[in-house]
């Protein structure tokens, strides 16, 4: 269950990836699109975080007319040892404080998280409103589901991280995952985690045999 805050973020998750998506030579993107306006929201998801201690979330953003673009994000309280390159930004949230979001792929959790999506036949956490501030359910922009069948996935606690073309490969200690950057690049053959969100689908990671 991922806990949902109503907070304020300085800056916000969309300014924070308009800005950094020019850095990216896999974006395709020159400047920032969340300044001009063309940066939109396809859909997002959450995978939980076996000890609670750090957000993981993945979006799906498109620019202008371009292609959907996969950003999977972690939020932690304090910096990651090791992950200068991967931090994104650093950003102030109005209920948990400073927020260190670091591009996922570097992060072990994700990589932890993912595996066992896959391997497992998981899916996208569930949503929940922070107790006392509002209820309600909050809204799914989102789905995901894993093609294995495994009964468990082994924990993932290294992780080495390298970009060819549009897609990403996270070596770790547990077997190798793809993740393309531009959903709908050609991807290795593996157990699939597939989404769904509001105008489109695809492959979002595979873990490779």
């Amino acid at each position: 269950m991922a806990v949902i805050h109503n907070a304020v973020l300085r800056p916000s998750k969309t300014d924070a990836i308009g800005a950094w998506l020019p850095t990216r030579p896999w974006s395709g993107v020159t400047t920032d699109p969340a300044a001009d306006g063309s940066l939109v929201v396809a859909g997002r998801f959450r995978f939980d975080d076996p000890d609670g201690e750090v957000g993981v979330e993945t979006y799906l953003v498109r620019v202008g007319d371009g292609p959907v673009l996969q950003v999977p994000l972690t939020y932690r309280g304090a910096p990651l040892d090791g992950a200068d390159d991967h931090l994104v930004t650093e950003m102030d949230h109005s209920v948990l404080g400073r927020r260190w979001v670091y591009d996922a792929v570097g992060d072990p959790v994700y990589a932890d998280v993912l595996r066992r999506a896959v391997a497992t036949g998981g899916r996208e956490a569930d949503l929940e409103a922070a107790p006392g501030e509002g209820g309600g359910t909050p809204v799914k922009e989102g789905t995901v589901s894993g093609s294995g069948s495994a009964s468990d996935s082994p924990t993932v606690t290294v992780v080495r991280d390298t970009t060819a073309g549009t897609t990403t490969t996270i070596a770790t200690d547990h077997g190798s995952l793809a993740v393309p950057r531009v959903v709908g690049a050609p991807l290795p053959d593996g157990e699939t985690l597939t989404g769904t969100w509001a105008d489109g689908s695809g492959v979002l990671a595979v873990l490779l045999p």
